[in-house]
């Protein structure tokens, strides 16, 4: 038996999007131990993942601080890893593979540096789509990829029952109008007139919810709809997640909530402007679908209740 490492730092979308990549690669190690190195938002909810033997945190102090680094190294090293799948790909990762495994090749470190398609530069490879070029690092890396093109995020799924029956919960449409303040090129400004339409032509049939993070509690005050809370706490990962299936629809922005919803087999439509695309972030799946422009300012309300509303229909 051997141990392998993973490593995933996030962020919560990246996380949906490695689960087929993480099952993958321990379907491919059955007889060996697969442990997970991840930051602190995402150590518990490994702690679930049915295909992780262990979690090790990584706080991500800055890398001038060598005390931290030295016994990060040193506590990796103790673990004698076999072989490492670095599914991060970050210049921080890199660096670690420097220190542990210096000059090591695919069969030691995969990552896009170390399984890089001849002829082509990282830039050029980083144009690909997430799950594409996650593929392409585990074929490369001798894994079956089963998974890996069709991750299931269900495994991150909690008991929310009596969340459900606080709300009166039965049929929801879920919404999800926030983004990051730094990002609000992502945010689309017509959600209360997309709640309108729906409640004209629905009425009650469909209760119209939200499930703000954090530091949107406040935010959602100003969308008409319910926001969900857990004691006056934001919904933690496994609530949301299962939340989310359990919804009829979820519209979203392109945050990590619209990625659980792709992940999970959930109808939905996300919403794209000039930020990205579709494809790059690997999101558009059989129920959950996407609609881009170059500006969600010239969005309408409409072309999106329509949308929905074919999809309910």
């Amino acid at each position: 038996m051997s141990n392998i490492l993973i490593i995933k730092h996030g962020s919560l979308g990246d996380i949906a999007q490695a689960s087929g990549a993480i099952q993958d690669i321990s379907e491919n190690h059955k007889d060996d131990r697969i442990y997970l190195l991840t930051t602190k938002p995402y150590l518990d909810l490994f702690k679930k993942n049915p295909f992780i033997y262990d979690v090790i945190l990584d706080k991500r102090l800055p890398r001038i601080n060598v005390i931290y680094l030295y016994f990060l190294m040193r506590d990796l090293r103790k673990l004698n890893f076999s072989k490492v799948f670095d599914l991060q790909n970050s210049s921080r990762t890199n660096f670690y593979r420097n220190i542990l495994f210096p000059k090591a090749n695919k069969e030691i470190w995969s990552s896009s540096f170390t399984t890089l398609p001849v002829n082509e530069n990282k830039d050029e490879f980083d144009k690909k789509s997430v799950l594409e070029r996650f593929n392409y690092q585990l074929k490369e890396s001798n894994i079956n990829t089963s998974n890996t093109l069709n991750p299931d995020f269900s495994w991150a799924a909690t008991d929310i029952s009596e969340i459900k029956n606080f709300y009166k919960l039965n049929k929801y449409i879920l919404l999800f109008p926030f983004c990051s303040s730094h990002l609000t090129i992502k945010q689309w400004p017509y959600y209360n007139k997309l709640i309108e339409l729906i409640k004209n032509k629905y009425g009650n049939k469909y209760k119209i919810v939200t499930a703000p993070g954090p530091s949107e509690i406040n935010e959602a005050k100003n969308i008409n709809a319910s926001a969900l809370l857990d004691n006056g706490k934001a919904l933690n990962i496994s609530q949301l997640t299962s939340l989310i299936k359990d919804s009829t629809f979820v519209v979203a922005n392109d945050t990590g909530p619209a990625h659980i919803t792709a992940h999970t087999g959930t109808k939905g439509l996300t919403l794209f402007g000039k930020h990205t695309t579709a494809y790059k972030v690997s999101i558009e799946r059989e129920n959950f679908k996407v609609i881009e422009v170059t500006d969600l300012n010239n969005l309408s309300a409409e072309k999106v209740f329509e949308r929905l509303s074919n999809s309910l229909s």
